[in-house]
């Protein structure tokens, strides 16, 4: 689930090459502050996820909402324990 987020979130990335094409930027614009830089564009890419995942943990911590973050909580019923 956390993992088909990330997936969906990381699509929808931009990059673009800054600092006379030395460094990789790149932001999920959707993501208020969820953006990084790389010296490549798979180092951006992966610590770009490194951003969003913090950014999510943070969000969770502050009971902040989380877009498209659908958790679904099931019930689940226990055998009751046989007590002799």
């Amino acid at each position: 689930m956390l993992q088909e987020f990330a997936c969906r979130f990381l699509e929808k990335a931009k990059y673009e090459i800054i600092e006379n094409g030395k460094v990789y930027y790149g932001e999920i614009p959707q993501l208020r502050r969820v953006w990084a830089t790389g010296k490549n564009l798979e180092e951006c890419r992966n610590n770009l996820l490194d951003t969003l995942e913090g950014w999510v943990i943070l969000r969770l911590q502050k009971n902040l909402p989380v877009p498209s973050l659908q958790i679904e909580i099931k019930k689940i019923k226990l055998p009751q324990a046989a007590y002799a």
